[in-house]
């Protein structure tokens, strides 16, 4: 596992941003700090979301912004380019994830079966996004998953939130959460950053709580 998968661990949720505007990064990026998340995965579901991750890797450098909803090489050049730190996509792409993996880029492909998580191991990957979490079956789908692949930690996203999460950081096969709720789309399009810092302070103490 690389270092900043190592790091994403640490951190224990990674806030799952879709940003229509790039001048809401910074002050989205500052919240997440203060609130004790200093990671963000900005999906490339919006014309902003180059912008925004450039904007947010030059003033908080430390933070570990990364790029989601990552489809085509193009995407991926564009992300590194801007200053992402991982990729990650919400399914696996062989085109998408040889090229991340031939260029050195951490790459998270998203997988719900067995067959995909056998594709992602011959990628040499030991981290993957298990994507729709909930719909795909949730925990103990990914603890039946687990049980004949021991060396693959996931990074479930799609469901997850305040209530839920606790179960899933529980598990020891589990890297990181991937949830919007502290970053709702109505938060940042309103500008209430200081709700987006608290509900960031509550997920962070969920992490201690839970792990420590």
């Amino acid at each position: 596992m690389n270092d900043t998968l190592k790091k994403i661990g640490q951190t224990g949720i990674v806030p799952v941003v879709v940003l229509n505007k790039a001048g809401d990064a910074v002050p989205l990026a500052e919240s997440l700090i203060k609130g004790g998340l200093p990671c963000a995965e900005v999906t490339f579901r919006t014309d902003a979301a180059e912008d925004a991750i450039r904007a947010i890797a030059r003033q908080f450098p430390d933070m570990f912004v990364g790029a989601g909803t990552v489809l085509t090489t193009e995407q991926v050049d564009r992300a590194i380019g801007a200053g992402a730190k991982f990729i990650v996509s919400p399914g696996l792409n062989p085109k998408v994830v040889e090229y991340c993996v031939r260029k050195g880029y951490p790459v998270t492909p998203g997988i719900m079966t067995p067959t995909e998580l056998e594709m992602a191991l011959g990628f040499g990957l030991d981290v993957v996004k298990f994507f729709p979490a909930e719909n795909a079956g949730g925990l103990k789908m990914i603890k039946a998953m687990s049980a004949p692949y021991t060396m693959v930690k996931f990074m479930p996203t799609g469901g997850i939130n305040a209530t839920n999460v606790r179960d899933y950081l529980a598990c020891d096969k589990i890297l990181a959460c991937g949830g919007s709720w502290m970053v709702k789309a109505d938060l940042v399009s309103t500008g209430n950053f200081a709700e987006i810092e608290r509900l960031a302070k509550e997920a962070a103490a969920i992490v201690k709580e839970i792990r420590g």
